[in-house]
């Protein structure tokens, strides 16, 4: 496989790519929001935490892959930690290639095996629950964080409504 250009970042704010002409015949881009329901019910955000240097290495091999499977000339995978609001971009992925074929394939095998592989877990913050705690705010004051990052460390008494799983068991 000839050398491709890869660029591969989490990122901790508004998603944004520079847009470089590698001399490909095929662009495909993917932009992944943040839903405004989850299992049903109205969210603000979600919280996403990543193993950082786990995922980053995770992004490249999937990256180096996705090049050598589809030939691809550049791949782009950004994806967001922290909170991100409802409406907002969490993941960018932009793949350029020869073909436009490719480029399609490419970037659903690409989201695909993110969600696979790639240690990073999203956590819903549920607009009901989060005013029901606090009537006298809004939701959108609210810390974006309603419990602990770690469950052991999780207060005895019942918190709000919220679900935590891996990436790639709830999308």
């Amino acid at each position: 496989m000839a050398n491709y250009l890869c660029d591969v970042a989490l990122v901790d704010g508004p998603l944004e790519i520079a847009r470089k002409s590698v001399g490909e015949g095929a662009v495909v881009e993917f932009f992944g929001n943040v839903r405004p329901v989850e299992n049903g019910q109205p969210i603000s955000a979600l919280e996403y935490d990543a193993h950082a240097p786990m995922a980053e290495h995770q992004l490249r091999v999937i990256a180096r892959e996705a090049a050598e499977k589809f030939s691809l000339l550049a791949v782009t995978v950004h994806h967001r930690i922290g909170a991100v609001p409802s409406g907002d971009t969490s993941l960018i992925v932009r793949v350029a290639s020869g073909h436009r074929a490719a480029a399609f394939a490419a970037s659903g095998w690409i989201v695909d095996e993110l969600k696979k592989r790639v240690p990073i877990w999203k956590t819903p913050v549920f607009v009901e629950s989060a005013a029901s705690c606090h009537p006298e705010r809004s939701a959108a004051k609210l810390p974006v964080r309603l419990g602990p990052k770690d469950p052991a460390e999780a207060p005895l008494e019942v918190s709000p409504r919220r679900s935590s799983a891996p990436l790639g068991m709830t999308r």
